[in-house]
C-alpha cells in the first residue's frame, strides 16, 4: 500500500472538519445554519420581550383603528384585511421600517383594493407595531391566535343622535330607515356584525349588486347592460338577453353613463372617522 503524501493528509483532515461543522447538533437540534437563516428571514419571531406599557397602548390603538380589517386576533377581519400573522411584510419587519410606511401612507393593491392611510402619529404607529410584534413572538405557532380567552369588545360607544344626523347627510339619498333599512337593528344580530355590514355595504358573503352602464352612440342609439369592462379605449357590456357588446371609445364618444350602486360606499370608506362609524352604528341599532 502506498504512503499518503503530506498534502493528501492535510486535505482529508480539512474535508472531515468541514463535514463535522455541518452535522446536526446532538439531540436532534437544527443545524446552526438553519437557525441563522430563520433569524434572518423571520426576525419578528426572534425578539426579546417588549415594553409592556407600549404594547398595551398599541393593543388599544389596534383595536380602534385596525381590528375591523385585520381581526381581533390579527388573522384577518370582516372587511377583508390580510392575516398579519402570515404577512411577509410583517415577518420581515424589525423596528417598524416595513410596517410604519404602509400604516401611515397606505398601500394600493394591483386589483384596486388596498389599505387606506391611517390618521395616526408615528409614535402611535410604533406602539401598534410593537403590539403586532408581541403577538407574533408569543403565538403558539405561526398563524395561530394569541393566547387567552376570546374577547368581546363593546362597540356601542357612539352618539345615536349624531349618527342620525350623519346618516341624513351622507346616506339618506340611497337608504331609508323606514324602507330598506327598516328593522335592521333587529335583523342583524350583534352590534359588531351590524357595524361591519353597513361599513362594507352589505353582508360579507352577499352578492354585490351589478354595475349597469348605458352607452349612447353618435347615432342616438342607446345600449343598456351589465358592465363587464371599461377603460379609456373600450367598453364591454352584457345585455339583458345575454348578448355581449363592445364599443371603441374616442374621448367622450360614445357617451358612457355608469350606475354603480356601491360607488358611494367605496368613496366614503377612506373618509369615515372612528367617531362617524361608532355614531352611525349607535343609530342603526335603534332601528328595531
Amino acid at each position: 500500500m502506498r504512503a499518503f503524501t503530506c498534502v493528501e493528509v492535510i486535505l482529508v483532515v480539512c474535508v472531515a472538519a468541514h463535514l463535522a461543522a455541518q452535522a446536526p447538533q446532538a439531540g436532534g437540534g437544527a443545524p446552526q445554519a438553519d437557525q441563522d437563516r430563520s433569524q434572518r428571514l423571520y426576525p419578528a419571531l426572534q425578539r426579546p420581550p417588549g415594553d409592556p406599557e407600549l404594547i398595551a397602548r398599541g393593543q388599544a390603538l389596534y383595536g380602534i383603528n385596525c381590528r375591523a380589517c385585520h381581526g381581533l386576533d390579527l388573522r384577518g377581519g370582516d372587511l377583508g384585511g390580510p392575516n398579519l400573522l402570515r404577512s411577509q411584510l410583517v415577518l420581515r419587519d424589525r423596528q417598524g421600517e416595513e410596517m410604519l410606511p404602509v400604516i401611515r401612507d397606505g398601500q394600493s393593491g394591483a386589483d384596486g383594493s388596498g389599505m387606506p392611510p391611517q390618521p395616526l402619529s408615528d409614535a402611535d404607529i410604533r406602539a401598534v407595531v410593537e403590539y403586532i410584534h408581541d403577538v407574533l413572538s408569543t403565538a403558539s405557532r405561526q398563524g395561530g391566535p394569541p393566547a387567552g380567552d376570546e374577547v368581546e369588545i363593546d362597540i356601542l360607544v357612539g352618539d345615536a343622535a349624531a349618527g342620525q344626523t350623519y346618516f341624513a347627510a351622507k346616506c339618506a339619498s340611497c337608504h331609508s330607515p323606514t324602507g330598506d333599512l327598516q328593522g335592521i337593528g333587529a335583523r342583524i344580530p350583534g352590534a359588531q356584525q351590524l357595524q361591519n355590514t353597513w361599513v362594507r355595504g352589505g353582508a360579507r358573503n352577499a352578492d354585490r349588486p351589478p354595475i349597469t352602464v348605458t352607452v349612447t352612440q353618435s347615432s342616438g342609439e342607446r345600449v343598456v347592460g351589465q358592465l363587464e369592462r371599461l377603460n379609456d379605449f373600450l367598453i364591454v357590456l352584457t345585455e339583458a338577453d345575454g348578448r355581449h357588446r363592445s364599443f371603441s371609445r374616442h374621448g367622450d364618444t360614445p357617451l358612457v353613463e355608469v350606475d354603480d350602486p356601491m360607488a358611494t360606499h367605496r368613496e366614503l370608506l377612506p373618509l369615515y372617522t372612528d367617531m362617524d362609524i361608532h355614531n352611525v352604528t349607535a343609530y342603526l341599532v335603534t332601528l328595531q
